[in-house]
């Protein structure tokens, strides 16, 4: 078994500049910025909103190549490109992690090109299902 999987979303980028999609190290999974580009028809719509629920589609079909899903998600890095386009991003994301509750840090700035207006990385932690599930919250 290989201790370093690699998933690639078939993007020419990705050989281009030599990154994958997903990476999983032993339970752990990162990714990379993930935009809201759906990769069939290679269109990107011009609502925020849209373009985070497609981001997360993205992540969510690479982490099923893992056997992993949303609900996985430990950490979720939020890029925007104008504090406008926080809340509906912010939004989209509560209604698909579940009640996983993963840490976010935000970013707020240009991206890569004008059309985007959300990029989405993460960190993923599946445990061993012999492992028992063990989740608590603690108010501080």
């Amino acid at each position: 078994m290989n201790a370093v999987v690699r998933v690639k979303s078939g993007s020419k980028f990705e050989d281009i500049y030599k990154f994958s999609r997903l990476v999983k190290a032993g339970n752990w999974i990162y990714s990379s910025n993930t935009a809201g580009r759906n990769y069939q028809t290679r269109e990107m719509s011009s609502d925020v909103s849209v373009q985070a629920h497609q981001s997360l589609s993205n992540l969510e079909n690479a982490l099923a190549a893992l056997e992993a899903k949303l609900s996985d998600i430990v950490r979720i890095h939020i890029s925007v490109s104008t504090p406008d386009d926080l809340d509906p991003v912010l939004t989209a994301i509560a209604e698909r992690v579940g009640c996983n509750d993963p840490a976010h840090t935000i970013a707020i700035g240009p991206l890569p090109n004008e059309e985007m207006r959300v990029e989405l990385a993460i960190i993923a932690y599946v445990r061993d299902p012999e492992t028992p599930d063990i989740v608590q919250q603690v108010t501080v």
